[in-house]
């Protein structure tokens, strides 16, 4: 029986987004310019990478012809291979915003068709009565931060205090999210997801997409780091998506990483916590060797978005681009007959934009199978139209709002 494997390179976008204007991403180009980087030199970094960027094997499966059909260019220093093995093209997003959950929801078939709520960029960017209902809730006597910020920046920052206090960080950002930093230890882990529960159940009347726990360690603003145990709480998919029309089919759904938390667990059968692309990776190749027949595997490799895009760097994002390459022999070679593996991205995160946000872009499909025939399937209308192939590929019921492309 075939088996799905779907892998989100998340943020890994393509350019050349239709309606990129609208979101003020107009050129966004995360693979473009990452490129532009490398072949000028912008984007060495001793010990880790230098030179243009070197993705052979992606490239090999259709992803330079990808970068030119989505935004009318090959990305610059980058070798155009002679041939090309796989089925390949892009996808346009439908959904509204360029958030992790929309992308997401879309990819498994459910375009977003609402409008999230968000936080304004002020001063003070949560409600007065949102800050008292969580302190009352919590038992907390206070909030810091109550700003958009870098998570990164903003533990950096306020750090320090919060251990002192023992008040939550709290802040947001263009998405659809409200995040909580606390230390693991001072303030304690079970804590903060507590704390985190509260405020989704006080944001949903909002309509804010996620909760997301940020939990660090470390004694002072050089030390702070944060840690693998995030945990996201998002708000449930309101129909049905591929995850949940593989379970009621009884199929075995595998969520690894982020993945069951973006769906709040509507569908995931199975569960694996692995922090890091590596161990996702390793997690991934050992469900290749043993996911059952039927199943779907679901990966989202999160440090593209999380610890080069949001951050802005162009080098460790070019390294992470080239790490993932280099493991896609190992992919190929635990391919079975009547396997699907599918690359994709959840939207952009252009680390060359201003701000530190997502981007709006179009996103790589790629296909490999041993059934699968080379061809361009063009540019989708809907990144659903992924999520109907999966669905075809498992022989399971046609959703309403993608079209397969096998």
């Amino acid at each position: 029986m075939a088996r799905a494997f779907l892998y989100v390179l998340d943020s890994f976008g393509v350019g050349g987004a239709p309606d990129a204007r609208i979101y003020g991403d107009s050129g966004a180009n995360t693979l473009g310019h990452i490129a532009e980087a490398c072949a000028a030199g912008a984007a060495d970094r001793k010990g880790l990478r230098s030179g243009p960027l070197r993705l052979p094997n992606l490239s090999a499966l259709g992803l330079m012809h990808i970068a030119e059909m989505a935004c009318g260019r090959f990305p610059a220093g980058m070798e155009i291979p002679d041939r090309v093995f796989g089925l390949f093209g892009a996808a346009n997003e439908v959904s509204r915003g360029k958030d992790t959950p929309s992308g997401h929801w879309e990819i498994a078939g459910l375009p977003v068709k609402f409008d999230w709520g968000y936080f304004p960029d002020k001063t003070q960017s949560f409600p007065a009565e949102l800050i008292e209902a969580i302190c009352q809730h919590a038992g907390v006597a206070g909030i810091l931060g109550n700003c958009h910020a870098s998570g990164t920046d903003i533990i950096a920052r306020l750090g320090e205090e919060h251990i002192r206090t023992g008040k939550p960080i709290c802040y947001t950002s263009t998405d659809s999210v409200f995040q909580i930093a606390a230390h693991e230890v001072h303030f304690g882990l079970d804590r903060l997801y507590h704390l985190s529960q509260i405020v989704r159940q006080l944001l949903d009347p909002l309509n804010i997409g996620r909760v997301i726990a940020r939990p660090f360690i470390g004694e002072d603003a050089s030390t702070f780091t944060r840690t693998g145990n995030r945990r996201d709480f998002s708000v449930p998919p309101p129909e049905p998506t591929l995850l949940d029309r593989a379970a009621k089919a009884g199929r075995e759904v595998i969520a690894v990483g982020k993945v069951s938390d973006i769906f709040a667990a509507r569908g995931v059968t199975a569960k694996i916590k692995a922090d890091g692309n590596g161990a996702l990776m390793s997690a991934s190749l050992d469900l290749m060797e043993n996911a059952p027949d039927g199943s779907l595997t679901f990966t989202n490799f999160v440090d593209f978005d999380m610890l080069y895009g949001h951050r802005r760097d162009v080098a460790g994002y070019a390294a992470a681009l080239e790490v993932f390459d280099r493991q896609m022999p190992d992919v190929f070679r635990r391919l079975r007959p009547g396997d699907l593996v599918l690359l994709t991205a959840d939207h952009g995160c252009d680390p060359t934009w201003r701000g530190t946000d997502h981007t709006r872009e179009r996103v790589p499909v790629i296909a490999v199978g041993p059934n699968i025939q080379t061809r361009s399937i063009g540019i989708r209308n809907t990144y659903a139209d992924i999520g109907e192939t999966v669905a075809r590929h498992l022989g399971l019921p046609a959703g309403r709002y993608g079209r397969s492309f096998l």
